[in-house]
């Protein structure tokens, strides 16, 4: 199931999502409604998921458990939050999404794809957006990018940096898989740069 109007935004940890999820967010509000969102997380019930899944120790979860953990939350999230925004005619633009599960349990933590793509169909109907934008940088650059927030959200930062060169390698071959629909964003660019790329993907898709 494709929606025209659900962007996600998907990349590594520190790679600029957050900043021009709100730069597009402000563009298009001018002429749409649109939400930002964000996984794991969304819901008030999400939200606490999420705490289980980005504080705490690095090992304390398996890998099936993240995975079972964070559609929980999706689940919730797009029953609540995805699906009855699009249904009303808003844009919904979302800090990460299916892809970010795939790629940090599927390839990261050797979690059985199968088991990724059922859960995807058996419980959100294989919704899928529109556009992806994934923003591609250096694991070393985003990781000190990220480390300097305030907040105590550093699980995934605090995992190896080898586990993150293994994300950046996944997302890269989840978006040959997906030409179509990811669109890969040189993180490394500066931040006008880079909203002036998502820009011209959004108007053709306006068009």
């Amino acid at each position: 199931m494709l929606n025209r109007r659900f962007i996600t935004f998907e990349g590594g940890e520190g790679s600029g999502k957050s900043t021009q999820i709100k730069i597009l967010r402000n563009k298009l509000s001018k002429r749409h409604k649109v939400i930002i969102t964000r996984e794991p997380g969304g819901t008030k019930e999400a939200e606490l998921i999420r705490d289980l899944l980005v504080k705490g120790r690095s090992n304390k979860w398996s890998g099936t458990t993240e995975v079972l953990l964070n559609f929980t939350a999706r689940k919730d999230h797009v029953d609540k939050v995805i699906l009855p925004n699009l249904k009303n005619g808003k844009w919904v633009l979302c800090d990460r999404f299916s892809d970010s599960t795939l790629a940090y349990q599927g390839y990261g933590r050797n979690v059985d794809k199968n088991l990724i793509k059922g859960l995807n169909t058996s419980l959100i109907n294989n919704l899928k957006p529109k556009i992806t934008f994934l923003f591609d940088l250096d694991p070393k650059i985003g990781l000190g990018r990220s480390r300097k927030r305030s907040n105590n959200e550093l699980r995934y930062e605090n995992m190896p940096l080898g586990y993150h060169k293994k994300i950046r390698n996944a997302y890269l071959d989840i978006a040959k898989k997906n030409k179509k629909r990811i669109k890969i964003i040189d993180a490394s660019l500066d931040k006008d740069s880079i909203s002036e790329i998502i820009w011209s993907f959004i108007q053709k898709e306006l068009t």
